[in-house]
């Protein structure tokens, strides 16, 4: 008598949820309702992590899954393994979360979020910083190193500093590890502030000499090659320029000119010194604005030389545009189309003068040209530290009823440069000539290459 057919195979074993197990399981749940899971899974810890930002390593609910889906012996050391870089994203997570709230307290509207702010920067470098350079993004960041020419020329010195000390790993050459070597000190001053029109086209240069350096030279023949091509660099782009552009500029002051000038520029206040030991007579008035005030200095450097000097602030230059002779400005950056950018207030200046038919003079070296173009200040800029913006008022009340920061309604932000639009200039002097606004884009053929 034959037994009863049995409806389960003998390879199959019923589990204890009901349902047949054997060599190949079959899945409990279809692929996108594990996917579905998953996103649920993930919106939770985003949600835990936000809610309890103190506690990195927040364990999320584990994810449901069939009995014998995965075995556990390969999860367990995928887990383990990725538990160090969980940790080092967490922290670095809490760390851009710390920079956040800075930044958005200091920046207050989202209209401005994309500009460059003052940040606090650690003592201490992240990486193999080299200590001249993390002094020198201490100063860039406290802005006790302000200025396009004093900027480059203390980065190019501290690179000096940086070339000399720098030791060749084996089995490199200086050419090609020097360059690893000088990334994270760049990084670490763009952290600082961002970096100026000049540092990036002397950063460029110096990388092209390191590239073509001579691999069969001794390394300290070659490090000392390298200093000589920056000392170079600083007294033929900046020195010399500077003097060429005294020159130039200074014949076009005559006796009894009144030269306007705004903010404080180093060619400049060069330029007046220079024409005013050529013993011509003239007198300058100075405009400043605040929060930074440069006319300041500019004025005592200019009244201890001799000079007559006025000094009023920005929004009184209408009171004496019309006396004006000349209006002599600097710039941060030349752009190929003409426009210049500078310390914010000189395109105000330059309106100004045109209004009213007063020849504006750019006194800018070849080195602040910049191929890129651009339309206004507001797509890239940088905020200038705050000031008290009372201290230099009479007080009549107790200063701290007068003391503006802090208040819960009120931001004070200062862009620091903007966009003087070319038809607002006369001319820009250059170490290679006067050059109208229309032609700055031959600035790299008057030098003899394409590009700088």
């Amino acid at each position: 008598m034959s037994s009863p057919a049995n409806p389960y195979p003998s390879s199959q074993v019923l589990a204890p949820n009901g349902e047949a197990s054997g060599s190949k399981p079959q899945p409990t749940i279809s692929k996108a309702e594990q996917s579905r899971q998953r996103r649920a899974v993930q919106e939770q810890q985003r949600a835990a992590k936000a809610a309890a930002k103190t506690a990195p390593n927040v364990p999320g609910p584990s994810r449901p899954r069939s009995g014998s889906k995965l075995p556990p012996a390969p999860s367990t050391p995928k887990k383990s393994g990725a538990g160090p870089s969980k940790t080092q994203k967490d922290s670095k997570d809490a760390g851009s979360l710390a920079g956040d709230e800075f930044t958005g307290k200091s920046r207050g509207l989202r209209i401005f979020s994309h500009f460059g702010l003052p940040k606090p920067v650690s003592h201490v470098g992240k990486g193999d910083i080299h200590p001249a350079i993390v002094r020198l993004g201490l100063q860039f960041s406290e802005f006790k190193i302000s200025g396009a020419n004093a900027r480059c020329i203390a980065t190019l010195i501290a690179f000096k500093t940086v070339i000399q000390d720098y030791i060749t790993p084996p089995n490199n050459t200086l050419s090609r590890h020097l360059m690893t070597h000088l990334s994270p000190q760049i990084t670490h001053l763009v952290s600082a502030r961002p970096m100026s029109v000049t540092m990036g086209n002397a950063i460029r240069q110096l990388k092209l000499e390191i590239s073509g350096s001579d691999i069969d030279l001794p390394e300290q023949d070659a490090k000392d090659v390298l200093c000589h091509k920056i000392d170079h660099y600083i007294r033929d782009r900046i020195i010399i320029a500077d003097q060429v552009i005294q020159e130039i500029a200074g014949s076009k002051i005559k006796d009894g000119d009144v030269i306007l000038t705004y903010a404080r520029s180093s060619v400049v206040e060069k330029v007046l010194l220079r024409a005013f030991s050529d013993e011509k007579s003239f007198s300058v008035i100075v405009v400043d604005s605040r929060p930074m005030l440069e006319g300041k200095k500019l004025l005592s450097v200019l009244s201890s030389a001799g000079i007559s000097c006025s000094y009023l602030l920005l929004p009184a230059i209408g009171s004496v545009i019309t006396e004006v002779s000349t209006v002599f400005v600097g710039a941060h950056s030349l752009h190929s189309n003409g426009a210049v950018f500078s310390r914010a207030g000189t395109a105000l200046v330059a309106m100004m003068a045109k209004q009213h038919s007063v020849p504006v003079v750019v006194c800018c070296e070849t080195y602040k040209y910049s191929e890129g173009v651009q339309l206004d200040s507001f797509t890239k800029n940088e905020l200038a530290p705050s000031s008290d913006l009372l201290s230099s008022y009479p007080l009549t009340r107790p200063r701290e009823t007068l003391n503006l920061k802090g208040q819960p309604n009120l931001e004070i932000l200062n862009p620091l440069y903007d966009l003087t639009p070319p038809t607002s200039i006369t001319a820009v002097v250059t170490e290679v000539g006067v050059i109208p606004p229309s032609s700055i884009s031959s600035i790299p053929f008057a030098l003899g290459r394409q590009t700088l």
